[in-house]
């Protein structure tokens, strides 16, 4: 009883201990200080104060007068640039003449290329002009224009790789030389009218542009000799593009004469000076050439 009652009282022990209390300082003052509420105070501080403080890293360099300055001189510099870029560029590439040469629209497309399949039937053949300037396109089926050109040129190269997949000889790359020398047969032929414009020493308001657009227009002939090659068979091929050539070379000589041949159509006689013999022969080499081209071409495209 008494061995119980002792072991009892010995678990029991434990629970009477109590905890010790705080050890003051004589002044009254606690020996270690609670800063846990300081810390605290003191982080609540710093969160409220930061977004005040800090603001937006831009914000000190948007206000330094150098930095200003800087951007100020910066923009300046990039006008002049872009403006000295746009007069550098006018003047290797006439934007502003290249609109007139894109003022076309449906009635005109359709005129111009009934003219270049068939001229045999058209009798005016000059430009009209309105105050010294020559009208849009779209108002002169005699005006020169850029968009049937590169609109020819562009379905020609479709063409091209359309009858290289009839015959299982499509490739990129063939296609590609297809279009490259094509695109350097026209600028050899462009620098080669310029050149013999420069020897023979002829004064004429014929344009590289121009020269361009009328060296262009024999895509069109091209066109329909191989969609009529690939339809028809190679004699199509060779008839339609024979009526091609001879229309191309009408239309070259009735549209050229009155470039180069503009003193003698002005006084409206036969002048047989050398200079004059000479821009004739030049005026129907330009024109012959055409037909050779049109038929280099595209005479390995119909098998």
């Amino acid at each position: 009883m008494d061995s119980t009652a002792t072991q009892s009282a010995f678990r029991q022990q434990p629970n009477l201990r109590l905890r010790n209390p705080p050890l003051d300082r004589p002044d009254g003052s606690e020996l270690f200080e609670d800063t846990s509420g300081a810390v605290a105070g003191s982080y609540m501080g710093k969160n409220q104060a930061g977004p005040q403080m800090s603001g937006f890293p831009g914000q000190s360099i948007l206000s330094d007068p150098m930095s200003n300055l800087a951007m100020a001189y910066g923009s300046s510099l990039a006008t002049q640039g872009r403006e000295m870029v746009d007069k550098n560029l006018d003047r290797f590439i006439p934007i502003s003449k290249l609109k007139y040469y894109f003022a076309v629209d449906t009635l005109y497309v359709g005129k111009k290329l009934s003219l270049v399949v068939f001229p045999y039937m058209h009798e005016n053949w000059e430009v009209n002009f309105q105050q010294d300037t020559p009208v849009a396109p779209r108002f002169d089926v005699n005006a020169p224009d850029l968009y049937i050109p590169v609109m020819a040129f562009i379905t020609y190269i479709l063409v091209a790789g359309l009858a290289l997949g009839t015959q299982n000889r499509f490739s990129p790359e063939l296609l590609g030389v297809q279009a490259s020398s094509a695109l350097v047969w026209l600028i050899m032929e462009v620098l080669a009218v310029l050149l013999s414009l420069y020897l023979v020493a002829i004064n004429t308001d014929l344009t590289t542009i121009d020269l361009l657009a009328f060296s262009g227009y024999k895509y069109v002939g091209m066109i329909i000799g191989v969609v009529a090659g690939l339809l028809f068979g190679r004699l199509a091929y060779y008839l339609c593009l024979l009526w091609c050539c001879a229309a191309i070379f009408v239309f070259m000589i009735r549209t050229l004469r009155l470039k180069l041949l503009s003193e003698a159509a002005a006084e409206g006689k036969l002048v047989r000076a050398t200079r004059n013999q000479l821009r004739m022969y030049l005026t129907m080499s330009i024109a012959a050439a055409q037909p050779l081209f049109m038929f280099w071409l595209t005479y390995h495209l119909i098998r």
